[in-house]
């Protein structure tokens, strides 16, 4: 259990939901959910979630922490932003299930294997180095997660996509071996930093001040 998630515990053992408010973008916002279930219904991914979101909310109040953070429902939001158009009560919640997902990124609570997280570690990897993405090797990266073998067999199944973009130029082999990048690396680093600055003051640190 990682340190800042052992003091999270210690701060708000007696409610999850002061937690989420504190510390989850938009988590003011789970109090408001009359668990009408219109988002579950209107996402095109309901009938896979674990948790759909009304349900989330509800463990959330009902102080379901560990059931809640590590769960892999959070990570099955794709933005289609249905849930928002029709909540009745105008919850952003398509941001809340990113913030979920983003607080349990922090606290080491990620589900081990998935794939929505390890896709996000590889694009911010990629774009973070370069200050663009370099999608070949993100495709590689992802075809053999799960080994070679396993690679293998997804570059096959997805080589008609593959010379398809490539007699485009939608993709060109070479950027495997270095691809475009910014011409300000440097640059881009220090914008990083700072935005990574800005977002740390969005929750509490526990290095035995409050900041």
């Amino acid at each position: 259990m990682s340190n800042l998630n052992q003091a999270m515990i210690e701060k708000y053992r007696s409610s999850f939901l002061n937690e989420v408010e504190a510390n989850v973008e938009e988590g003011h916002w789970v109090k408001m959910c009359m668990q009408c279930g219109v988002c579950s219904g209107s996402c095109p991914l309901g009938p896979h979630w674990e948790h759909p979101p009304q349900e989330l909310f509800m463990m959330i109040r009902a102080n379901e922490r560990e059931a809640v953070l590590k769960s892999d429902s959070m990570w099955m939001c794709t933005s289609c932003y249905n849930c928002i158009a029709r909540c009745p009560r105008g919850l952003p919640i398509t941001h809340i299930m990113h913030g979920l997902a983003t607080y349990a990124k922090r606290l080491n609570l990620v589900p081990k294997k998935q794939p929505t997280a390890e896709f996000g570690q590889m694009f911010w990897d990629s774009l973070s180095k370069n200050g663009r993405v370099n999608e070949l090797k993100i495709g590689v990266g992802l075809y053999f997660k799960d080994g070679f073998a396993q690679g293998v067999k997804n570059a096959m199944a997805g080589r008609e996509l593959g010379m398809a973009m490539m007699k485009t130029q939608r993709m060109n082999a070479m950027e495997y071996f270095g691809g475009h990048k910014c011409k300000d690396t440097s640059g881009i680093q220090k914008m990083l930093k700072k935005a990574q600055e800005f977002e740390d003051q969005q929750i509490t640190r526990f290095d035995g001040k409050e900041g």
